[in-house]
């Protein structure tokens, strides 16, 4: 093992600083065979990655939590906070990630359709699935089994910092292809300045974990654009209320803080945008 670095956080209950190091390297490791694959070669990767750290790290909190995670209701009404106004009863939705697709099944009595679109099947045994709802299972970068033009609403939660940065804008452009002129992609993700949010946050100020990429709004803009989106804005969430907000009040704040020392800014980007939400219509 290598030397221990310095540690940033305190430490986790119930794991040491050499379980936590194992951790942080073998994620950094496989992160960085991501970052140096080329297109081909990341979609295996991105098909092992996750077994390979359980693998190499057993006393990974997936692993061992003993305790539940945070109620799977309260994780749902986070959500349904983000999109809950834009669904009708003739909405098509498409989720991306949705893990154990029951937000998806929670999303189906309040719309016409639900899509869910992600790399494997995570549904739990005899877990129920609504006769409007349809999981497609696709290599991570194109699917040919929903319609182009046919999707009203898309949404990610806590995925695209899970992605290389070359296929960021790839996904937003296959989310583009699929909506509906006027749909809109509701997506939320880590705040870089907020950041690291991975398992990077013990060690580092950078993310070099499976985060592969965590972005700010002037980033994010800039992705939009280039994935051919009308218009979008942001919006701050903090208990339990949300308020959309143009792009350039996020902006202003991101410019402010950067020039302030990573601790310092850190600590306020917590409270101003942990997270980054975005409304972004076709």
């Amino acid at each position: 093992m290598s030397e221990i670095g310095p540690l940033k956080r305190p430490l986790p209950a119930g794991r040491t600083l050499e379980e936590l190091w194992n951790h942080f390297q073998v994620e950094k490791a496989l992160a960085d065979s991501l970052k140096r694959a080329d297109h081909a070669e990341r979609r295996a990767i991105y098909e092992t990655m996750y077994d390979e750290l359980l693998r190499r790290v057993p006393d990974h909190p997936r692993l061992t939590r003993k305790e539940p995670p945070p109620s799977i209701a309260l994780v749902h009404e986070s959500r349904l906070r983000l999109i809950g106004n834009l669904l009708q009863p003739d909405t098509i939705v498409l989720e991306f990630g949705p893990g154990d697709c029951s937000f998806a099944a929670t999303l189906a009595p309040r719309v016409r359709y639900v899509y869910g679109i992600d790399i494997s099947d995570q549904r739990a045994p005899g877990a129920p699935s609504p006769d409007n709802f349809a999981l497609v299972v696709y290599d991570g970068y194109d699917t040919n089994a929903i319609a182009a033009d046919s999707v009203d609403l898309v949404f990610s939660d806590q995925l695209i910092e899970h992605f290389h940065p070359e296929d960021t804008e790839q996904h937003l452009q296959l989310a583009h292809r699929l909506l509906k002129k006027g749909g809109r992609y509701v997506l939320r993700t880590p705040h870089r300045l907020s950041g690291p949010h991975d398992i990077s946050a013990f060690f580092s100020d950078e993310p070099l974990g499976f985060h592969l990429k965590e972005w700010t709004y002037r980033e994010m803009a800039g992705l939009l654009q280039a994935a051919g989106y009308s218009r979008w804005h942001g919006c701050w969430c903090a208990k339990g209320r949300k308020m959309d907000l143009p792009f350039a009040y996020f902006v202003f704040w991101e410019r402010l803080l950067g020039a302030l020392p990573k601790a310092r800014a850190r600590t306020i980007a917590a409270r101003l945008m942990r997270e980054i939400v975005v409304v972004a219509q076709k």
